[in-house]
C-alpha cells in the first residue's frame, strides 16, 4: 500500500470510492448519495481542494488502484496564542473514506496515522473529526486512536435529522473575549465549515452551556444574526455557513 498526495488524475477514483463507502455504511437514498457526491466531491470542490494550502488530500493505493482517501483543512496561526515562537494550527478531519472491498486490512489506521501525521507537521495543536452517531465503527475508530468527544450536534441529511458527535485529539481550551461589555468564551475546539474559514462555536459561560454565536476565523469578528434556514454570515468578511452539512468520518 501506497500513500500519497492526491493529484487532479485521482478524482474519478475519490469519488467512486466515497460513493461505495456511503452506501456500504448507510442506509441512505441513492439520490442522497448523489447529490451529496456531487457537493462534496464534484470537479470544483475536488480542483480546489487539491489547489488550496490548507487543505490535505492524500489517498492510499493498492496496485496503483486508490482504494481509500483521507480530507484534512488547517486554520491559520492562532492569533492569541502568547509565545510568538509557537505557530500553533487548528484542523479538522473532514473525511476518511476506505473500499469496502478493502476494510479490516488496516487501511483506515494507516491513512489516518499518516493524515494526522502530516496536520502535525503543518503545525496543528488540536484536530478534531467528526462522525454520525449511528456509524459505530467509526466513533469506535476515533475513540480507539484516543480521540474523545466533546460534544454532538444535530444535523440534516436528505430531510432527515441525524446525530453528529465531534472528537478532538487535543482540547485547547477556551479564548475569553470582549463583547459588549460582557465576556464570552470562543471554543476552539468546536467550529462549523464556512465558505472562507471555519466558524467557530461561542458561548456566553465558561461551561460550555449557553451558546451565543459564532466566531469568524477568517477575521476575527463575532457572527450572531442566523437566517430561518440557518446560515450565518459574517457582516465583517462575507465568510459564510452553510445550514446543514455532512463532515463525517466513514470507514
Amino acid at each position: 500500500m501506497n500513500i500519497r498526495t492526491a493529484t487532479p488524475a485521482d478524482t474519478p477514483a475519490i469519488r467512486d470510492v466515497a460513493r461505495r463507502s456511503l452506501q456500504a455504511s448507510y442506509a441512505l437514498s441513492p439520490q442522497t448519495i448523489t447529490t451529496g457526491i456531487e457537493e462534496w466531491y464534484g470537479e470544483a470542490q475536488l480542483e480546489e481542494s487539491l489547489d488550496s494550502d490548507d487543505r490535505i488530500l492524500l489517498v492510499a493505493d493498492v496496485d496503483e488502484q486508490v482504494v481509500a482517501f483521507s480530507e484534512s483543512t488547517l486554520t491559520a496561526g492562532r492569533p492569541w496564542v502568547v509565545d510568538e515562537s509557537d505557530h500553533g494550527r487548528d484542523a479538522m478531519l473532514l473525511w476518511l473514506h476506505v473500499d469496502p472491498d478493502y476494510r479490516g486490512e488496516g487501511i483506515a489506521s494507516t491513512l489516518f496515522d499518516e493524515t494526522i501525521g502530516r496536520l502535525r507537521d503543518e503545525g496543528a495543536m488540536a484536530i478534531q473529526g467528526r462522525v454520525l452517531a449511528n456509524n459505530q465503527d467509526g466513533t469506535g475508530f476515533f475513540e480507539s486512536k484516543g480521540f474523545e468527544r466533546v460534544g454532538r450536534t444535530e444535523i440534516e441529511i436528505g430531510g432527515r435529522n441525524q446525530i453528529e458527535y465531534r472528537y478532538i485529539a487535543e482540547q485547547t481550551g477556551l479564548e475569553p473575549l470582549e463583547s459588549g461589555g460582557e465576556t464570552v468564551y470562543v471554543d476552539h475546539d468546536e467550529s462549523e465549515r464556512g465558505s472562507t474559514a471555519q466558524f467557530h462555536i461561542v458561548y456566553a459561560d465558561d461551561d460550555r452551556q449557553d451558546r451565543y454565536g459564532y466566531y469568524c476565523d477568517n477575521c476575527g469578528e463575532l457572527a450572531n444574526a442566523m437566517d430561518a434556514m440557518g446560515r450565518i454570515e459574517c457582516n465583517s468578511c462575507g465568510n459564510r455557513r452553510k445550514p446543514t452539512r455532512w463532515d463525517a468520518a466513514y470507514l
